[in-house]
């Protein structure tokens, strides 16, 4: 079984928990995820199966989506609502001031990455150091938030549930604390949905329940997806058959030669490969050639 299943993960099941439920019920052994999904959150996970596997190391970095709520007045060890309380405040944020202060937390910004999570440093993950009561300095990374809204917020309870769509290594739980300290006042995410990842949406994903009522069957070809969907964002060239033969046997084609879109495209672009409407695989331009990268036809 070749090909994406867009999982709706649920609550309380890690990434690999999902795995190994969907290659219990596909009977596929090869299958993994396109990034690993916290525990808590809810929502869009690409499995990849098959020779789909094979892309784990190439996906392009697209952003990402999601909804997550929040309440101001807590602070928590974790970041969200699952680890223990480390302390509370009663300063008042009005609608107002939220509103105004959002717009600081969009476009390229720092992040410091929370203790839990995965993120190595010195070879040791960050959060294997928290689970030890140890807590350690963490310089400040790049990301990129490219929308941030309010979707609702209660002054009364100081809730409310925002809209984000960033770059990968974003951190959710530490966006909402740093917006509740631009506010004088601390914050924790009590939950999290992925709208959108890898070219992927909310429409495309199918529920455990789902994937379940089709075992009886074994014929999961209504929810599984192609695996050039993943490289839907890079640009597309299309061959001839014989070009195709010879990317297939790993040669390297004469870019002047394919039928590309007519736009600039830098030395070391990544590009999809096609032939008579088949997806071939990946190629790089180099020095004026399409250079093969990996294939993913049966042939």
């Amino acid at each position: 079984m070749d090909g994406i299943i867009v999982l709706d993960k649920p609550q309380d099941f890690t990434s690999f928990d999902a795995v190994a439920v969907v290659r219990g019920l596909t009977r596929e052994r090869r299958i993994g995820h396109t990034g690993t999904l916290d525990p808590m959150a809810t929502g869009v996970l690409p499995l990849l199966l098959g020779r789909a596997t094979k892309a784990v190391s190439l996906l392009p970095d697209t952003d990402k989506s999601y909804e997550a709520s929040f309440r101001f007045g807590e602070a928590r060890d974790t970041g969200d609502v699952t680890g223990a309380l480390l302390n509370t405040d009663d300063t008042p944020v009005s609608l107002d001031a939220l509103k105004a202060a959002l717009p600081r937390f969009t476009g390229d910004i720092l992040q410091v990455p929370p203790m839990y999570s995965a993120v190595s440093v010195n070879g040791q993950r960050l959060y294997k150091l928290a689970r030890q009561g140890v807590e350690i300095e963490r310089e400040a990374r790049p990301v990129h938030v490219a929308s941030l809204e309010l979707l609702e917020y209660d002054e009364n309870t100081r809730a409310g549930r925002i809209a984000v769509t960033c770059s990968k290594g974003t951190y959710i739980r530490t966006l909402i604390e740093d917006i509740a300290a631009a506010l004088s006042t601390c914050g924790v995410m009590t939950a999290l949905r992925r709208t959108a990842a890898c070219g992927f949406t909310l429409a495309d994903a199918v529920s455990l329940d789902a994937l379940k009522a089709l075992k009886e069957s074994g014929d999961f070809s209504a929810v599984l997806r192609p695996v050039e969907k993943l490289f839907s964002a890079l640009p597309a060239v299309q061959v001839t058959p014989a070009q195709g033969q010879r990317y297939l046997n790993g040669g390297a084609l004469d870019f002047a030669r394919c039928c590309a879109p007519r736009i600039a495209m830098p030395e070391g672009a990544q590009l999809s490969i096609y032939c008579e409407g088949r997806f071939l695989g990946l190629a790089r331009l180099e020095n004026g050639e399409l250079r093969y990268v990996k294939s993913f036809s049966v042939e």
